[in-house]
């Protein structure tokens, strides 16, 4: 049974974010998502990336290794005694909850572990691979009130334009040729575009935009995933090619970086005990986590979960 005293609780520092938004841009080249998700993605690569740095600090010995085919692109899991580690986070980003854990972080055990079915259900897992469920508290600043506030108080952000599906994903593979962009704004501003080349690696390019100006990019992109905006968003900003023209309002640039507080590593506990010990928890269902469950999942306690020391502890030994 685990005890508040068994959860462990990790630093969140800047560069985890940064490389959670790196791995969230290219995922866009395989993936339709949405910008909610992608805070999602940023929170989850953050608490992966702080969780292999904490087994280095402790020499923990682990490997990492490449995920299942029908997983994520580009994803790799950590291997500790030759079993793969699927880290479930849980991006928790509303002030109160946030309080709560805080104050209260035996409370944690009470929140369900969850695993969407299909998930669990899929190929190439073994019952001994091990479920490991954390929690990540941080904020989001995606609102016009919240990224004015960001911007007059120099705190880090990244706003961000996700291209429509036929610039991420066209239908034929051949180079989209020159590219225009055109600023409305009455300053120069920079702007990043990312994308892929011929053989479909991922590649950016930064741009200075002066005052109402055209420049051309001839640089041979193959798709177009999303723009970067290193300026306050405030004005229109259009990009044409081969005729057809994107326009992008200052509206819509989002934000996505992370302001991450605390990474909660709660327990773990193996495949094929966590399959049968779980109940279903049908869609729409209201969950610590998140005001409606979007598919069916299986879930225990956190609390019926191991400590995560006694997993480490057998790993050195």
């Amino acid at each position: 049974m685990l005890t508040s005293s068994d959860i462990i609780h990790l630093p969140y520092t800047p560069d985890l974010t940064e490389g959670g938004i790196a791995y969230a841009l290219r995922s866009l080249s395989y993936n339709n998502t949405t910008y909610n998700r992608m805070s999602r993605m940023v929170a989850g690569v953050a608490v992966e990336l702080a969780f292999r740095r904490y087994l280095s600090q402790k020499n923990i010995p682990y490997e990492i290794a490449s995920t299942l085919p029908f997983t994520e692109h580009d994803r790799h899991d950590v291997m500790l005694d030759k079993r793969r580690c699927d880290i479930k986070s849980f991006f928790i980003s509303y002030r109160e909850q946030i309080s709560k854990i805080r104050r209260e972080p035996e409370m944690l055990l009470d929140v369900p572990a969850l695993v969407p079915s299909d998930i669990d259900a899929g190929e190439g897992h073994t019952d001994k691979d091990l479920y490991i469920f954390a929690f990540v508290t941080g904020l989001k600043a995606t609102l016009q009130g919240d990224i004015k506030k960001v911007i007059e108080t120099n705190q880090p952000h990244y706003f961000v334009h996700i291209l429509p599906e036929k610039w991420r994903t066209p239908q034929h593979w051949n180079p989209l040729g020159t590219l225009i962009l055109k600023s409305e704004a009455n300053i120069g501003v920079q702007v990043e575009i990312s994308g892929q080349d011929a053989a479909r690696n991922d590649i950016t390019r930064l741009v200075d935009l002066s005052p109402n100006r055209q420049i051309l990019v001839k640089d041979s992109f193959y798709s177009i995933s999303a723009i970067r905006i290193k300026n306050n968003p405030a004005a229109r900003l259009g990009i044409s090619i081969q005729k057809n023209t994107h326009i992008i309002s200052p509206a819509d640039w989002k934000n996505i970086w992370v302001y991450g507080m605390d990474i909660i590593l709660a327990g773990f506990i193996t495949r094929g005990e966590f399959r049968q010990r779980a109940k279903h928890i049908p869609p729409e269902t209201r969950v610590f986590q998140y005001n409606s469950t979007r598919v069916k999942n299986l879930a225990v306690p956190i609390s019926s979960l191991k400590p995560l020391e006694n997993l480490f502890t057998h790993i050195r030994g």
